[in-house]
């Protein structure tokens, strides 16, 4: 029988859960003003660069999904260690977390580099000369900072774990500051453009990476480093953060992939398309701030209480926290719709660049209202409690039937262009949402732990 919401006796108040939400939600604006910036610095070097960016950084993002998804392995593991308080074996769990993604990373790093050319003709095709020369100099100078990334993510997953996310606020702070600054100097003052851009990200993501690792040393935090440096893995412990890790990881990259491969269909509509699809990659990224943050807030919530045998009080935060997620994509939904005009007006788009960008916005906003936060925000309890599976078999299904396959039907026999694909996007939203709901009402994602050994 499914555990009943439980409230009387709550873990966490609304006082620990606002200190937990409300620096994620300021670390999320400060990466999403950032990379806005960015896109305005680029943009003033010209569309091409912005295109040659923005093709690049779908690349990155696949890479970087795959090691966060890991990272969210480890956290799940070492929040229900702590649940069960048990700390040394969630420090256990940490380092052999971290270890393996920098073997992983290092590994990767590697293949892109030596490859990196081949990758890009073979997805993005014949596009113009110009924005594939952005896109190999941004390629090969970030794909440098995959390994700090990789770090920077796993130690972040295990602040958040701790429910210290103040911290790790700070860190993205600093490192956006290096990076905002960075460009400032490397693209205008000596005139490095794509290439700037480039090694002030690099600058920053390595900056960040010590600094946080630094401070897992420190003995007195729940999640600890210290008298822990062993440099081989214990395949055991690895085994239980890949149960979490690689569904996670495969439901991410191959999301990821699905995007890449669509971004394929906008690079055939022309560099006005790609540059109004880059722009609004980073725009609609308000619409859906405060519910990233709350899907970080939530995975450690409900780690935490499913590692304590608390099914009744996971429930209850999911259905709180889903309902705060609700209330502030609404409201900043109905922003995005009456502000876009404004927004866009930032950057230095041609009219048809504009108009594409506008429209785009505003359907995204409204249908971030009906499908959103059953799609990625009650999943992440789910995954809280090892039911990777189930998620993972969903999401695949339905980017490739859905995404995907209505991206190309719509392109080719409708002819709608760049709105067609986001169509089919929120269509992959409705898909999932429903799934979802079916699974956490069913309430046999609770017996997921007992499947993979406790």
């Amino acid at each position: 029988m499914c555990a009943k919401e439980n409230h009387q006796r709550t873990i966490y108040s609304n006082k620990d859960l606002g200190r937990l939400i409300l620096p994620l939600v300021m670390e999320q604006l400060l990466a999403i003003l950032v990379g806005m910036l960015d896109t305005v610095m680029i943009s003033g070097v010209g569309e091409a660069a912005v295109s040659g960016v923005s093709l690049v950084d779908n690349i990155n993002i696949l890479v970087i999904n795959v090691f966060a998804a890991l990272a969210t392995g480890g956290a799940v593991v070492a929040g229900h260690a702590l649940g069960q308080k048990n700390r040394e074996q969630a420090g256990r769990f940490a380092w052999q977390m971290v270890l393996f993604l920098l073997y992983s990373s290092v590994t990767m790093t590697v293949f892109l580099l030596g490859a990196h050319r081949v990758i890009l003709r073979a997805i993005f095709g014949q596009v113009e000369e110009a924005v594939m020369t952005s896109a190999v100099t941004y390629l090969i100078i970030t794909g440098l900072s995959i390994c700090p990334l990789a770090l920077y993510n796993g130690c972040a997953a295990l602040f958040r774990a701790m429910g210290d996310s103040k911290t790790t606020m700070y860190i993205s702070l600093l490192m956006n500051l290096i990076n905002l600054v960075g460009n400032a100097v490397l693209i205008f003052l000596f005139q490095m453009g794509v290439a700037g851009a480039a090694i002030a990200t690099l600058i920053a993501r390595t900056v960040a990476a010590l600094l946080i690792f630094r401070l897992m040393f420190d003995g007195k935090r729940e999640i600890h480093f210290q008298r822990r440096l062993p440099l081989r893995m214990d395949f055991s412990q690895v085994k239980k953060i890949l149960y979490i890790g690689i569904p996670n990881g495969l439901e991410n990259s191959l999301f990821q992939l699905g995007k890449i491969l669509v971004l394929s269909l906008v690079s055939a509509f022309g560099t006005s398309a790609i540059a109004a699809n880059a722009v609004c990659g980073t725009i609609t990224n308000f619409n859906i701030l405060p519910g990233m943050a709350i899907n970080m807030a939530l995975l450690s919530v409900a780690s935490y209480c499913i590692g304590a045998g608390d099914f009744g009080q996971t429930r209850y935060y999911t259905r709180k926290l889903m309902r705060l997620t609700w209330l502030c994509t609404g409201i900043i939904s109905l922003i995005m719709i009456a502000g876009a005009p404004l927004f866009l007006k930032i950057y230095h788009l041609t009219p048809e660049t504009t108009t594409l960008a506008l429209q785009v916005i505003r359907y995204h906003a409204a249908m971030c209202m009906v499908a959103w936060v059953s799609s990625f925000t009650l999943p992440n309890t789910l995954r809280a409690a090892g039911d990777v599976m189930w998620t993972m078999t969903i999401a695949i299904v339905s980017m490739w039937v859905f995404r995907i396959g209505t991206a190309y039907f719509f392109s080719r026999v409708f002819h709608l262009g760049l709105i067609g694909i986001w169509i089919a996007m929120t269509i992959d939203w409705m898909f999932r949402a429903v799934c979802y709901e079916i699974r956490y009402r069913s309430g046999k994602w609770e017996k997921a732990m007992g499947r993979q050994g406790g």
